[in-house]
């Protein structure tokens, strides 16, 4: 009786578990090959304080802080006229290489609670290749969340701030090609 009664008690906690998880790391992966060198490239995207000058995903930006990990920070207002902040975590000229995430949300402009974005400019095919990396969580945290606020919604406004500047870099570099 008594391994009938743990046994239930088990399963049924198990259960309870499983259903109020939260929400799971979601991810974006995207790239571009631009016709130029990679320090041609670098030099249009390596002021944290300008993304607006290449991505049109971003309409002002205000920033304090220059390029200098711990210091740097920007006030970004999207194209939709929602704001959010962020701070520059690493930056590696020599790499060509910076690492940023969200510190402030605004998840009724931006359907994302965290984040954090990679950007490196690499030599490729005679070129460039851009990597952007973006690991991040919905807007809504909770179990059941809007389906404007979920994972869906987060993946979809990540690629779209990526897609957004990646392919208008491209077109910016090479002169309208694409």
């Amino acid at each position: 009786m008594k391994s009938k009664l743990l046994s239930c008690a088990v399963l049924l906690l198990a259960s309870v578990v499983a259903w109020a998880h939260g929400p799971t790391p979601q991810k974006i992966d995207e790239s571009v090959v631009i016709a130029r060198a990679p320090a041609e490239v670098w030099a249009a995207i390596s002021a944290f304080d300008a993304p607006n000058a290449w991505n049109p995903f971003f309409k002002e930006v205000q920033a304090t802080g220059g390029n200098e990990v711990g210091k740097a920070e920007r006030e970004l207002t999207l194209a939709n006229g929602g704001k959010i902040k962020e701070s520059l975590d690493e930056y590696d000229a020599a790499r060509r290489y910076m690492g940023y995430r969200l510190l402030k949300e605004n998840v009724a402009a931006f359907p994302v609670s965290f984040y954090t974005i990679t950007i490196e400019v690499k030599e490729a095919d005679g070129g460039s290749k851009v990597e952007w990396l973006g690991r991040f969580y919905r807007a809504d945290t909770g179990n059941f969340p809007p389906e404007n606020l979920n994972d869906e919604a987060a993946v979809a406004a990540m690629a779209q701030m990526a897609r957004s500047g990646l392919d208008h870099l491209k077109q910016q570099l090479e002169g309208g090609a694409q």
